[in-house]
């Protein structure tokens, strides 16, 4: 994410141009990506993001903002937005022969029509069998299941060091978050963690634990995050900063 420190004319003048005449795609390499751009009452900056698939330019502005504006940003940082695009891995086929990542490791997936359904992991490999134009399917229940599985454990280990009652666990499927407590003590993680390391699931486990004592990012949550996890916090942000995009591209 890019962002334009608050140097925006606040409010819109009866002479301002209409944000319609402004293009809302730019042309990006040998690429024509659409612009979106939204306005939110709690923004008070414009911020630009690249879509995790690469599919369009996300901006978010204050209300009182010129989308005029909002689109002069974009086009000054189209270098920045070539470089995000340049870092997306290619699309990831599911299917007999091709990888997948489990806890970090990349898998070779083998299917053997005799083989069971359920897919079992073999040094270096994952097995499955059934109908072979099941596979992605399969593979996806299996890995949502697992995530389900280790993110249940994770969260029990952290709510005892936090001295929490475990509360209700639900998988994701946002495409921005990784993790999120809610004020209803209902905690989600994004299901594609456990292709992830192990080391950074944990990490936004113990995360959302801490916010159940503080709900925000002050330093009393930072030093109780700290306390609660074993591992310096930073090493898993990095992680996913350099390689969570990649979580995105198999399964779509």
């Amino acid at each position: 994410m890019i962002s334009l420190p608050r140097m925006l004319a606040r409010g819109r003048k009866p002479g301002d141009a209409p944000s319609a005449a402004a293009p809302r795609t730019l042309c990006i390499g040998d690429r024509e990506i659409p612009v979106v751009v939204r306005r939110l009452r709690t923004a008070r900056r414009i911020t630009l993001r690249l879509a995790h698939d690469g599919s369009e330019a996300r901006i978010s502005m204050p209300e009182w903002g010129r989308t005029a504006d909002a689109l002069r940003f974009a086009e000054q940082r189209r270098d920045w937005l070539a470089a995000q695009l340049a870092r997306i891995p290619a699309p990831v086929q599911i299917e007999p022969g091709s990888t997948l990542t489990y806890r970090g490791e990349t898998l070779r997936i083998e299917w053997c029509n005799g083989a069971a359904r359920r897919p079992a992991l073999q040094p270096g490999a994952i097995v499955i069998g059934g109908p072979r134009d099941g596979i992605e399917s399969r593979l996806r229940r299996w890995l949502e299941a697992e995530a389900m599985r280790l993110a249940g454990e994770d969260l029990a280990h952290y709510c005892a060091r936090a001295g929490q009652a475990v509360p209700k666990l639900a998988l994701s499927r946002a495409l921005r978050r990784w993790g999120s407590c809610s004020s209803r003590g209902v905690i989600r993680l994004n299901w594609r963690l456990i292709m992830a390391p192990d080391f950074v699931r944990r990490s936004v486990v113990a995360h959302e634990v801490a916010h159940m004592t503080h709900f925000d990012h002050s330093p009393a949550f930072h030093a109780h995050l700290t306390a609660l996890y074993e591992a310096p916090v930073e090493h898993a942000n990095r992680w996913l900063k350099a390689e969570g995009r990649g979580l995105y591209h198999p399964f779509g």
